[in-house]
């Protein structure tokens, strides 16, 4: 498809949903506690035919735009609740269709607490990495994160963590994802987690929309909270960043310098990524379950349908257009190529739907503005 000039980017990362359901019962789940409630008719687990399709279409897709190398991300609800034997077959199932010159890394993306040395054998095997989501000390993630009947999921994730951190299992560790909370400790919440020595810690801004603000976040411009809460931890990571990458400041010092993006977060780098559901059906960006119920539906699936029909729908469109599917507020402003809108379902507002600056605007604003004057105070100091 051309307009103007503009073709669409094919799809890299495939987001397969392994496993429907979850053993947590987090307070800020996308999946279960927001708008869009469809995993209640998904089948919990996908079956061995609709991954052979995952894998046909996959190579198919590789095949039509010579792709070199493609990204399977295993993902849920909870990926380990299929079994390490079940994501085995997948990954295997998944790289024998591939066509030759194609290599499919794989990543398993969990809450850690099935995590066990069985499982992390079959990983090493397969060179599988392991991301594993936890928001802090006992209290910050036990805040959010516990099981259904409430008790701690902590210890089972640090336990986790202490066999990924081996030397033998080290390599497959790619970093911890955690959510904001801003009853957390910034700092507190940051040492927490480089104690389990991270390659990269990535921290995610809760869901939310115009419509359905996130906690705290008022209309006032002025009032700030999540920006001053990461602004605490980068002022406190800043100059000792040799301990581990903080992905969203990266980001940000990238953009400033003129680099782009590789996180949908900010910055305008077109989005290649792709969600298959556990009952085959092809959806953008599960986050949009945020907006409303069915927002993340293109009406395909792998069975039937190529990906090249999703490259085509006006939600993948959108998220591959850059400044062009920007607000004029998000066109004129200072930081808009480094912001980018922020996360795309954030900016939902009824009415003028996509069409808006993020409802985490003034945040990303003044965090994107500290970091700006930080790198140029240094700047300065350096060139006298």
């Amino acid at each position: 498809m051309l307009k103007d000039g503009w073709r669409p980017r094919p799809f890299r990362q495939f987001l397969l949903k392994v496993h429907s359901r979850c053993n947590l019962a987090c307070d800020y789940c996308y999946v279960y506690t927001l708008a869009d409630q469809s995993w209640r008719s998904k089948p919990m687990v996908m079956a061995p035919d609709l991954v052979t399709a995952v894998a046909g279409r996959i190579a198919e897709h590789a095949i039509a735009h010579n792709l070199r190398s493609v990204r399977l991300i295993l993902h849920g609800g909870e990926p380990l609740l299929a079994g390490h034997a079940y994501l085995r077959k997948v990954v295997e199932t998944l790289r024998a269709a591939a066509p030759g010159g194609l290599h499919v890394d794989a990543v398993v993306q969990t809450n850690g607490v099935l995590l066990d040395e069985a499982a992390l054998r079959t990983f090493r095997e397969l060179d599988v990495q392991v991301g594993i989501s936890l928001d802090g000390g006992r209290g910050a993630n036990d805040r959010n994160r516990r099981y259904v009947d409430g008790r701690s999921s902590y210890d089972a994730v640090a336990d986790a963590l202490a066999l990924l951190r081996g030397p033998e299992f080290r390599p497959l560790y790619t970093g911890l994802l955690c959510t904001v909370d801003l009853a957390n400790d910034p700092v507190e919440t940051y040492e927490s987690l480089v104690q389990f020595e991270p390659p990269m810690v990535d921290f995610l801004l809760p869901h939310g929309t115009w419509e359905s603000p996130p906690p705290y976040r008022s209309s006032d411009p002025a009032n700030t909270p999540y920006g001053d809460w990461l602004i605490a931890v980068f002022d406190h990571w800043y100059g000792r960043s040799g301990e581990t990458v903080v992905r969203l400041f990266q980001e940000i010092v990238t953009l400033m310098l003129g680099g782009a993006s590789a996180s949908e977060a900010v910055g305008l780098t077109p989005s290649t990524l792709v969600v298959i559901e556990t009952d085959g059906t092809i959806e953008q960006t599960d986050s949009l379950k945020v907006v409303r119920h069915g927002a993340p539906v293109t009406g395909l699936n792998v069975v039937d349908h190529p990906f090249d029909l999703a490259l085509t729908h006006p939600g993948m469109v959108a998220r591959q257009l850059g400044a062009d599917a920007l607000s004029d507020t998000c066109r004129d402003c200072r930081f808009g190529r480094v912001c980018g809108a922020g996360l795309y379902p954030h900016r939902y507002r009824p009415g003028t739907g996509f069409l808006n600056p993020s409802v985490y605007c003034p945040d990303l604003y003044r965090l994107i503005g500290h970091i700006h004057n930080r790198l140029v105070g240094d700047l300065r100091r350096a060139s006298r």
